[in-house]
């Protein structure tokens, strides 16, 4: 490639050199989920007209994924709007008219991942027993105890004691076990019960948290997360039409499909004061880096800088196209950061953020849906979960990959059936998860069948006629549904994450507010804060943003966490070239 100076230094600000060279900042979106679009749709909305979206896949959504089979839609991937009071996904979808159809069962105020609040859950035994409703109230009414306890350890400041090991498993399991066994009313196979029921619960509580097993998620941190107000809703026509609405109004060009990113080559004009730009490596070759090998490639884009200008960061793509930028959004999951961190940014990223990116946790939580001709479950029942009873002294929610059908805590009724059909919806999270991804269909359907049958004592289920399920784990793409504090981590892991790069004064004073969604007082247009240093040059900020519902430290693992994180960082650059704009106008 052509080589470039770089920008130098002079009394003008390089922001406002850019602009009048070019007219308008180049802006990079990685990734086309609600965090991507959102952000993209805002910096649009602002006047920013040169910006594009790179995204992996063929389809723009992420981690939303609706199905359409037959009249019905499925949810692969996000499926409830969490709370509505205040919720930018609810009043989206409400004043787009998406919950018209959404009936007053799909508007759940308990478990989240209930698809009816109507009707009562069936806990089932392995030895094909029913579990007595008074048993199950009294185990559930225990259990919501012990569940607000964990959430005063963060919110109340309460000391974590060695014993829980800072784990909201290891605490819940310990605390519950010892009020059932102190419990002087209950019989011996009552308790036994209620001792198997903690880990079915426990099950369940780990699919809500995309974590292997809740004794990986940490007992100090789980109160920060924020449930926003108000009912769950279900959106009958798909949570796709969502990022639909999302999309609408951004041009067709914007967004490239099928464009992975191999690497984000930053803070390009301090690293290399003059030089050659980065040339795209041969095919299957992801062991050169910028400078090393051959020189010369050929120039994918004639939009370069001048002579006296480099662009601060260029974005790789894997089919070796390389996209100038002056500033780029990454909105990759939690899990490919983990996978690929060392070789997606070069410079690596500092070393706080790295420490960040290994503490948080991402696991996997997948559905498994099965169609049956005729249900064999009764109009009363709104789920079938599973209780093993050999259970009721386990420590762990680990098994041996053979056995991974264990880690299936249950199948959800789809309600209403004149929409669905007879579907069961089951889940499953963690190392089975996948485990079970590597199954083809077939073995999958026949194994949930002779759960079925065993769990219900009814040894004429027949198979379903049709099945469906999710594989985010073993997705390139997102390695993981959604994030959690693992043990060891905190929400000030999550500001790392989120904090833009390069770091400047100014950003590590501001340490802190990332998730606030207004930040105004972040670097001006004019970046007084901006540093210098006289061996490397002029340091542009704000080179490389990150978003994403892992992201927000409130609302990691949503889809209004998601798609709040992007319009914070669309935010960051429409404050920065606010003045900018304005001299423009």
């Amino acid at each position: 490639m052509q080589s470039c100076e770089s920008s130098g230094d002079s009394a003008d600000d390089p922001l406002s050199r850019g602009l009048r060279s070019r007219g308008q900042p180049r802006v990079v979106v990685i990734g086309a989920g609600l965090a991507g679009l959102a952000a993209t749709k805002a910096l649009l909305e602002q006047g920013f007209t040169d910006v594009t979206v790179l995204e992996a896949s063929s389809r723009v959504g992420g981690r939303v994924q609706s199905v359409k089979l037959g009249h019905a839609t499925f949810e692969l991937g996000a499926t409830w709007i969490h709370g509505s009071h205040g919720n930018p996904i609810y009043h989206l979808a409400e004043a787009n008219g998406l919950l018209e159809e959404t009936t007053d069962g799909e508007r759940s105020v308990g478990r989240i991942s209930l698809y009816s609040k109507n009707g009562v859950a069936c806990y089932l035994t392995n030895r094909g027993r029913r579990i007595p409703k008074d048993v199950v109230e009294e185990f559930s009414d225990l259990y919501n105890e012990v569940y607000n306890l964990t959430q005063e350890f963060f919110r109340h400041g309460k000391p974590v004691n060695a014993e829980s090991q800072n784990s909201v498993g290891v605490f819940t399991r310990e605390e519950v076990c010892n009020r059932i066994r102190d419990d002087p009313d209950d019989p011996e196979a009552t308790k036994r019960l209620k001792l198997a029921m903690i880990q079915q619960y426990l099950k369940v509580e780990s699919c809500e948290s995309s974590s292997h097993s809740m004794d990986e998620v940490s007992l100090s941190a789980f109160g920060e997360w924020t449930e926003i107000p108000g009912a769950h809703h279900i959106i009958p026509s798909g949570f796709m039409r969502v990022v639909e609405l999302l999309a609408e109004g951004i041009p067709a060009h914007v967004i490239q499909l099928g464009k992975p990113v191999r690497c984000v080559h930053w803070d390009q004009a301090s690293a290399r004061p003059r030089g050659p730009e980065i040339e795209p490596r041969r095919e299957g070759d992801h062991n050169r880096y910028p400078g090393e090998g051959d020189q010369g490639g050929e120039e994918p884009r004639e939009d370069r800088r001048g002579e006296d200008e480099q662009w601060p960061v260029l974005v790789e793509c894997e089919d070796c196209e390389v996209v100038p930028a002056d500033h780029v959004i990454v909105t990759v999951s939690l899990g490919v950061l983990k996978r690929q961190y060392a070789s997606f940014f070069r410079p690596g990223l500092p070393a706080e953020k790295v420490a960040a990116i290994h503490r948080l946790g991402i696991s996997t939580t997948d559905k498994i849906f099965l169609e049956f001709e005729e249900p064999f479950w009764g109009p009363e029942c709104n789920s079938l979960q599973f209780v093993w009873e050999d259970e009721a002294e386990s420590r762990t929610l680990t098994y041996p990959p053979e056995l991974w059908y264990r880690k299936i805590c249950g199948f959800d009724v789809l309600y209403p059936p004149e929409r669905y059909g007879h579907v069961l919806s089951g889940w499953i999270c963690g190392e089975e998860a996948l485990v079970m991804e590597k199954c083809d269909d077939e073995a999958v359907a026949e194994i949930c069948t002779e759960m079925l049958r065993q769990f219900t004592g009814n040894p004429n289920i027949p198979k379903p006629r049709r099945i469906l399920r999710s594989a985010w784990g073993s997705n390139p793409h997102f390695r993981g549904s959604y994030s959690y504090t693992q043990v060891g981590s905190s929400g000030a892991d999550v500001e790392k994450l989120a904090k833009p790069l390069p770091y400047t004064e100014s950003s590590k004073a501001a340490h802190g507010s990332s998730s606030k969604q207004q930040p105004g007082h972040l670097l001006s247009s004019k970046c007084p804060e901006q540093s210098r240093d006289p061996n490397r040059g002029s340091i542009k900020p704000m080179q490389v943003l990150f978003s994403g519902e892992a992201t927000h430290r409130k609302y990691y693992s949503t889809t209004h966490g998601a798609l709040l994180s992007g319009q914070r960082e669309a935010a960051r650059l429409i404050e920065m070239y606010r003045d900018l704009f304005q001299q423009g106008t």
